[in-house]
């Protein structure tokens, strides 16, 4: 590595999965780290195994595919469930990381929604990454990727194939949007009366996209907003989320297909944009806080020496 860059690594620990992401800045970029890249990225779902070696594993493969070794990394920072790894260097808030890797990823985003394992959250900040407010579902496990992955299993599908099943669904069922145990009961029912299980997985979605809706508008939330967290990446989700806020006509030249408008009275319109790297928001948003914190400390590192 250059001695005019810094290389930092993010691990953002969820309940079901581990997010590692290596990130090179140049040197001395400040707050805003113009000019870095991501290097290399692993996702790893736990699926009931130790997670210490999954951080380990994470950690190991997001080197090898930026090309580095432990000894190259100048900071390792790490958010979610993350305080408990023993090689760490510095621990940031969930929030805080999610904002900055949203940033990162769109600079035009002045908002995220987190959609995690074990709940959703609303977060809005400023053009600094500097959060101004949040929203977080206080319900049960019935709008989580946890609950998602459950009815997933009930219906013999995989997670990944969830998305593209609910973009089918043409006749969507209502499930309970309060409570995942009755949900689930509704979806047993459903599965009985023969109900396709693409209209099942839309009806699901669109349920958990009406909370999602509420979340971003109850957190005063204008601009482009961009999906993050474990279900990033589920198009189904994305669409439902475009549908419940006011779909808007694709216009010519813009960034995604998948883009909605919902323009609340008296104020500036809320744009939903998917980012294929939305899932390593949490652990890109990490790295880049780490290298900067790493700079900071030591230049007053630097200044306490000089006084001694």
């Amino acid at each position: 590595m250059s001695a005019d860059t810094l290389l930092t690594v993010g691990i953002d620990v969820g309940s079901s999965t581990v997010k590692a992401a290596v990130v090179e800045s140049p040197a001395n970029s400040g707050r805003e780290r113009q000019g870095a890249r991501v290097l290399g990225k692993v996702v790893e779902r736990t699926r009931r195994r130790d997670q210490r070696q999954i951080i380990d594993a994470a950690y190991a493969q997001a080197l090898e595919l930026a090309g580095a070794t432990a000894g190259d990394v100048a900071y390792v920072a790490s958010t979610g469930e993350g305080e408990a790894i023993e090689f760490r260097t510095g621990h940031f808030y969930g929030m805080t990381a999610h904002a900055r890797g949203a940033l990162f990823l769109d600079p035009e985003a002045r908002a995220a929604i987190d959609v995690g394992s074990l709940h959703a959250r609303a977060i809005r900040f400023d053009d600094r990454a500097r959060v101004l407010d949040y929203r977080m579902t206080s319900q049960c496990a019935s709008g989580t990727g946890q609950f998602l992955e459950n009815i997933a299993r009930y219906l013999g599908v995989t997670l990944d194939e969830v998305g593209a099943l609910s973009l089918r669904g043409e006749q969507p069922e209502k499930v309970s949007g309060i409570c995942a145990v009755l949900a689930e009961t509704d979806v047993i029912n459903m599965v009985s009366r023969g109900i396709k299980t693409a209209n099942i997985l839309k009806g699901i979605h669109e349920s958990m996209a009406t909370g999602f809706a509420k979340l971003l508008r109850n957190a005063r939330v204008e601009g482009v907003v961009l999906v993050t967290g474990g279900l990033a990446a589920d198009v189904g989700l994305v669409q439902c989320l475009v549908d419940a806020l006011g779909k808007a006509p694709h216009k010519k030249g813009s960034k995604s297909k998948l883009e909605a408008i919902d323009e609340p009275a008296g104020g500036a319109p809320v744009i939903i944009r998917p980012h294929v790297d939305g899932v390593h928001a949490g652990a890109i948003g990490a790295a880049l806080w780490g290298a900067f914190r790493h700079e900071r400390l030591a230049r007053e590192g630097a200044a306490k020496a000089q006084t001694a």
